[in-house]
């Protein structure tokens, strides 16, 4: 069997694998009740705009700020129509505000004459959802590369400390064991980002802000090569440091140094995200890139020729960092005694693979 072959193979089983595990199943069903939660239940709960009831004279006025209006013959009628509770407020002659027991904010926002306001030396213009834009960019990346990246890492231990891992290497080579892990687990993660995605669109389309989604929109599209990079590159040391411990148990030794490399650029981007250098910085990392460079196009922040630079900058990264990963796990999956050291693994590769 070549190596193709192989990694299909392999890549194949762990899907169905994944794909039969409850845990898996519930955590994504959990994501999509999330995301359908967070972009319909603020205009379910919102109630929509005020009803007033108005004479023909005011009702354009109150049209032109959103609100529903019902037109009245005159202000008696109007002040039937809130004490019936068709209704919730009424807008008489003065002009005055009629409402049972609170005073509609949005009527009276409606009716108010502002003063002109001339800034002398104004502020650049914030995108609508500017502030949640950070954290839901570094929290998507972390939480899936992180979960996806420890089920590959568990996954490689159950297989040395089962001992079936000898099982493996003897009918597919190393190499497309890791691969097939590799790309099993890509795979597994877009489909759940996607299906997230989708929710989130449609939600934001029936119920939500358009003009935010629409703002979005090129900061998503360079996400998802930004993500699917950045989630090679965590898997490939999830990878690595699975493949140096022989037991379940022992994970933590090894899981820290790659829990830092992804906590500490999330927490940088979420933090700095109004400091224009850092994120400049930041955008050119390989661990933060996924996630600074997008909120930099989504802020207009980055010019054109930035994001292709800082994406060139990811990939070769991320095949450099495979390629070391590939050769640590070669040189300590088969190793199933006890845990193996870096330099151990990195330079008996050659008589275990």
């Amino acid at each position: 069997m070549n190596t193709l072959a192989a990694t299909q193979l392999v890549a194949a089983r762990e899907v169905r694998a994944k794909l039969r595990d409850r845990t898996f199943l519930l955590s994504t069903l959990i994501f999509l009740l999330a995301a359908a939660a967070a972009t319909t239940l603020p205009s379910l709960l919102s109630g929509g705009p005020a009803t007033v009831a108005a004479t023909p004279e005011i009702s354009a006025q109150l049209r032109a700020a959103g609100l529903e209006v019902r037109e009245v013959p005159d202000d008696t009628a109007a002040e039937r129509a809130v004490r019936d509770g068709d209704t919730d407020a009424a807008v008489v002659a003065g002009p005055t505000v009629l409402a049972r027991d609170q005073a509609p904010a949005d009527v009276v926002s409606a009716l108010s004459v502002e003063p002109p306001v001339r800034l002398l030396n104004p502020a650049p213009a914030e995108p609508p959802g500017a502030f949640l834009v950070p954290f839901v960019f570094a929290f998507v990346f972390l939480l899936t590369s992180q979960t996806f990246g420890v089920q590959i890492a568990q996954s490689i231990i159950e297989e040395k400390q089962t001992r079936i891992v000898e099982i493996l290497v003897a009918a597919v080579s190393v190499r497309a064991l890791l691969l097939g892990k590799m790309i099993a687990g890509t795979v597994l993660a877009l489909g759940q980002i996607a299906l997230v995605a989708l929710v989130t669109v449609v939600g934001l389309r029936l119920f939500g802000d358009s003009e935010l989604l629409d703002l979005l929109g090129p900061a998503i599209g360079w996400f998802l090569p930004y993500f699917l990079l950045g989630f090679v590159l965590i898997a490939a040391l999830w990878a690595a440091a699975g493949a140096l411990v022989s037991r379940l148990e022992d994970i933590g030794t090894v899981a820290m140094p790659v829990q830092l490399v992804v906590m500490i650029p999330f927490f940088g981007v979420v933090f700095l995200s109004d400091n224009a250098f850092a994120m400049q910085v930041l955008s050119y990392v390989p661990f933060s890139a996924p996630t600074a460079m997008p909120l930099r196009l989504f802020t207009g922040d980055a010019a054109g020729w930035e994001p292709p630079l800082s994406l060139a900058l990811l990939l070769v990264t991320a095949l450099a960092v495979l390629a070391a990963g590939a050769r640590v796990y070669e040189g300590s999956l088969l190793r199933t005694n006890g845990n193996t050291s870096l330099r151990t693994a990195w330079r008996e590769r050659e008589t275990v693979g």
